[in-house]
């Protein structure tokens, strides 16, 4: 395999990996801008997968080739309920929330294999028939170098990722909405005073966060396991919220962030098959998107600034 070749399959396949964390990472951003920390990501992550590989499952006779953006649409729905459960501990209740992040990932895990285990009596399901598929864009996929880089073996999910990451922000730092968003999160006392609902705010970006966590589960799930299982996500929300912090809470920063962990996992699942790369012992190779987000974190988390009342609950009047 020469240099070119490996590029052709690192970069798209690097894609393929970090489309969920996009999708994930960006919901944090949302959740986190307006002052919750949602540690909840991969609760909602195996829920969101969960959900999408059962609705594939039962229903792919009745919904043929939108069976995976039916199983899509019906994890952004649950993923959003499911958040709820975080919003109201700690927007009404004000809890601690790291604690009812953590509470949102165990029984996100144990709800789910639990049904698994209702439903197909045995620890995990039977693998889905219809996946998310690649394909080339015309015309594009013909540019040298870039069109085969690029172009050539595309998911539709990948290219919704990267939707999603503009028009986050874009709504985050062009919109009112996002205005508001922000004032909430950096000084929900000043919001308030001109009249911004802080808790409504704060419930609507937590409700968005669950509904991206979903989705990003839901496309990991149908694009790269093609199963659910409890160890189907394995550590992705956690490895989207290190993208969070490290994009620095911004749309863009953490797409380029969940990309740079993309490359990672691709390296650790086909490192073996590529020269070079291959001569590092295995062990190494499926630890480093871990170790990598350790670094990460370590390296950046002093120089991010988080907005200023992330992690504190809003009381009306007190100062």
């Amino acid at each position: 395999m020469g240099f070119l070749e490996m590029l052709y399959f690192i970069i798209p396949s690097a894609i393929l990996y970090a489309t969920p964390l996009i999708f994930t990472a960006i919901g944090g951003v949302f959740s986190e801008r307006s002052g919750v920390v949602n540690i909840g990501l991969e609760g909602l992550m195996i829920v969101g997968a969960f959900v999408g590989i059962y609705v594939n499952l039962e229903y792919a006779s009745t919904f043929g080739a939108a069976t995976i953006w039916v199983a899509m649409l019906a994890a952004i729905i649950i993923g959003g309920i499911f958040s709820l459960l975080h919003a109201v501990a700690s927007i009404s209740f004000r809890a601690d929330q790291t604690v009812s992040g953590v509470a949102i990932n165990l029984l996100g895990l144990a709800v789910s294999v639990f049904l698994v285990k209702m439903i197909y009596d045995k620890g995990q399901t039977d693998m889905i028939t219809r996946s998310i598929d690649r394909f080339g864009i015309p015309y594009l996929q013909d540019i040298p170098f870039f069109g085969p880089l690029l172009f050539r073996d595309v998911y539709s999910t990948s290219i919704l990722a990267f939707a999603v990451a503009i028009g986050a922000w874009f709504i985050i730092y062009k919109t009112p909405f996002g205005l508001r968003l922000r004032a909430v999160g950096e000084h929900p006392m000043a919001a308030d005073t001109m009249g911004v609902n802080v808790n409504r705010m704060r419930y609507i970006a937590v409700v968005i966060s669950g509904a991206l966590g979903g989705l990003g589960g839901a496309v990991y799930a149908q694009s790269i396991t093609l199963n659910f299982s409890h160890a189907t996500i394995a550590g992705q929300g956690f490895m989207a919220i290190a993208a969070m912090i490290f994009g620095k809470w911004h749309p863009i920063g953490a797409l380029g962030a969940a990309l740079f962990f993309g490359v990672a996992q691709t390296l650790s699942v086909a490192g073996s098959g590529m020269p070079y790369i291959q001569d590092i012992p295995a062990v190494y190779l499926q630890i480093l998107p871990y170790v990598l987000t350790i670094l990460a974190l370590a390296g950046f988390i002093g120089k991010a600034n988080a907005p200023k009342a992330s992690g504190q609950p809003y009381i009306k009047g007190k100062r």
